[in-house]
């Protein structure tokens, strides 16, 4: 069946991708498990923390980098762990190295991280304007994780990243869209692909975030934590297509009472 609805792809930098789901590689309880998520969430970005490949003993990265067709994904390294700006700055140009070894030529992908706070996971909004300013003038193409600030994504889209990435709430927490209102604003306002990282626990979470006009999700522990991986891997793939056609078609108002679906006309009085 044709899709009624004809779409634009997803623009990030100099790149375009057909997929509005991207994925984390965290997690999964086996290597194996996470190549079939992966596979059948038709993601075409992926993203691995720089940290965790860097050694080829922790979740098998070592084996993702070396098995994945990279010719048909791209790979975005991420700052996880980093504190502070400098350590993030440092981490970010390890990643560069590690596309390199994968023999991109173009690839300059960096999900910037700066995250002190070990309990809550929030993002440090200073520590992160000041190393995508640094990154940025060094060419890199910065994706920055931060809460759902309108002037935060303001001054970082004036500083030329690439996306800005609002949490919908905490990491890992699967409790969705806690601050839709401040999300929707930054979609409102944005003139980069806005994409929601952080706390989708299901499709209907990813179908919320896409139907408010984000340009995206990025999901990792509600899959690889899932009872069943790739059921959920192809769920998230489902929710948000559904989402993103849900916002191209336009929803209904909402009203406080209710409206007819059939005509009133030929009711005898």
């Amino acid at each position: 069946m044709t899709n009624p609805i004809q779409d634009e792809a997803l623009h990030i930098a100099n790149k375009t991708f057909s997929s509005r789901l991207m994925l984390g590689t965290g997690k999964y309880r086996s290597f194996q498990e996470a190549k079939r998520s992966i596979e059948l969430s038709g993601c075409e970005i992926l993203t691995v923390a720089v940290r965790r490949a860097q050694t080829s003993k922790v979740d098998s990265i070592a084996q993702l980098l070396s098995e994945f067709d990279w010719s048909k994904l791209w790979l975005m390294p991420n700052t996880a762990g980093c504190q502070t700006a400098e350590d993030a700055v440092r981490l970010a140009f390890i990643g560069r190295e590690i596309t390199k070894n994968l023999q991109y030529n173009d690839n300059r992908f960096i999900k910037l991280e700066v995250i002190p706070d070990p309990k809550y996971l929030m993002p440090d909004s200073i520590g992160t304007v000041t190393a995508a300013e640094y990154l940025t003038q060094k060419n890199f193409d910065v994706l920055p994780y931060i809460s759902a600030d309108l002037i935060l994504a303001k001054q970082l889209e004036e500083l030329g990243c690439a996306t800005v990435m609002p949490l919908g709430s905490p990491i890992g927490s699967g409790q969705g869209l806690k601050n839709i209102y401040n999300i929707k604003l930054l979609i409102e306002n944005a003139r980069v692909p806005v994409i929601v990282d952080a706390g989708i626990g299901s499709p209907s979470q990813a179908a919320e975030a896409m139907e408010i006009g984000a340009g995206g999700v990025l999901v990792n522990t509600a899959i690889a934590r899932a009872q069943n991986s790739l059921a959920m891997a192809y769920g998230m793939r489902l929710g948000v297509m559904a989402g993103r056609t849900s916002y191209l078609a336009g929803k209904v108002n909402t009203s406080l009472v209710a409206q007819p679906s059939s005509p009133l006309m030929g009711i005898l009085e």
